[in-house]
């Protein structure tokens, strides 16, 4: 059996390539490009395992370039510097893969500047990390980004059968698996093709082989430990999983809030959920139901103290609690808006009779002179200026259509005539 799984049967051709239809299918963009001859720059952006050293290699088996792979984990800017002098003496141009271009330094990057844009070398990057993140500006100009999805567990059945077909056929044997095995393998996989093929690479050394047979039972898969969660806690996945846990409980939606939750505490994460919700509170329900902040802390609390796998059941209170309570921005809303006018310089004088008086000297500087005490008039308020007065119309807060604030509206409205 050859080994690896993933690059020993690594697809030839793209129409044994699994999932990334939307870029390789017969009407996908890249396939229409090679078979245009139309090749140009691109990033190819994605969750690992999901195809894109096997279409880039693909691409480079169907261009008459001469390819190069570089890893930029372990690269340098001497190695790039060596593809560029090989310019001179290669009889065609060069087709230069770079495997994990966000480890490359802005100056690594730069390097490759004048060589993708004159054409001599095409640039083909693949990244696990937000291009837009981590790529020199000046690259992503010039180069056309393509985004792959994760594998759906289909699309890895698929490749787990091709393989062990074509294992059967190298080897001569044969692999007694069900659909079962297949399914449990695919499921776990994260959506992760290699994943999956490394799995069966380590259930076929450890299964019982006699009369040319692998004997594969999902005993020995379940004992692998493999996790479903396709989760970097540093990376991307990190900030898109909470921004989907996010906007579905400012959506109301506690079912989506639920499954979210779920999947940041399979993955074992507790502090990011936890903040979140405390935000969420403030941010998003806020002066609608004041009271969720107080509520949302307790269970926060007491999800610390209990700790994975109890600290599940006040989480998940505290996430359809949040999705049922009404909801408001008004004060995140006042409050970006009025460190947006500070940044803008607006607002530098305070009204004089607002500074403090309580020194000697508060006097000849006219400083409290004229302040006004609420608390000697009725309902403890007066008419008066706090504002800057170049800020003395504006308006940072608006009460939310919601039953407190309309209260809390009423009552000032009313007060405010009197």
């Amino acid at each position: 059996m050859k080994s690896p799984l993933a690059a020993a049967y690594r697809p030839t051709n793209f129409d044994e390539v699994v999932g990334q239809t939307h870029l390789i299918g017969k009407n996908g963009v890249i396939r229409k490009m090679i078979d245009n001859n139309a090749l140009s720059n691109m990033i190819l952006y994605g969750p690992s395992g999901t195809g894109k050293t096997t279409i880039a290699s693909i691409i480079a088996s169907l261009t008459n370039k001469k390819l190069y792979k570089l890893n930029a984990t372990t690269a340098s800017t001497k190695d790039i510097k060596e593809i560029i002098n090989d310019l001179s003496s290669s009889q065609s141009k060069i087709l230069l893969y770079l495997d994990e271009i966000q480890y490359f330094s802005k100056k690594q990057q730069q390097s490759l500047l004048e060589v993708i844009e004159n054409g001599d070398i095409t640039l083909i990057a693949s990244t696990t990390e937000n291009p837009y993140f981590y790529i020199y500006n000046a690259i992503l100009s010039r180069s056309t980004i393509f985004e792959f999805h994760p594998l759906s567990n289909k699309d890895i059945e698929k490749a787990l059968t091709r393989v062990i077909k074509q294992i059967e056929n190298d080897d001569n044997c044969r692999i007694e698996i069900d659909n079962e095995c297949i399914s449990y393998l695919a499921s776990s996989a994260g959506g992760d093709a290699r994943k999956a093929l490394n799995a069966l690479e380590v259930a076929l050394n450890s299964s019982s082989f006699y009369d040319q047979t692998y004997h594969i039972s999902i005993d020995i898969l379940k004992s692998l430990s493999l996790s479903p969660v396709h989760y970097d806690k540093d990376g991307d996945d990190h900030y898109d999983l909470l921004s989907a846990f996010q906007k579905s409980i400012r959506g109301s939606d506690a079912d989506a809030g639920i499954f979210y939750l779920a999947k940041l505490l399979a993955s074992k994460d507790l502090i990011s959920p936890c903040r979140r919700l405390l935000v969420i509170a403030s941010e998003d329900i806020g002066l609608a139901n004041p009271q969720a902040a107080v509520i949302v802390k307790n269970l926060v609390d007491s999800a610390f103290q209990l700790g994975l796998p109890e600290a599940r059941i006040p989480l998940a209170e505290a996430v359809i609690f949040l999705c049922l309570c009404p909801k408001s921005n008004s004060a995140i809303t006042a409050i970006d808006q009025a460190m947006d006018d500070i940044s803008k310089g607006r607002g530098k004088e305070i009204p004089a009779y607002l500074k403090d008086g309580h020194y000697q000297g508060a006097v000849k500087l006219n400083h409290a002179q004229g302040y006004i005490y609420p608390h000697t008039f009725p309902h403890h308020y007066v008419q008066q200026q706090y504002l800057p007065d170049d800020l003395k119309e504006r308006v940072y807060y608006l009460p939310g259509e919601n039953k407190i604030e309309l209260s809390y509206k009423e009552y000032w409205d009313k007060i405010k005539k009197n």
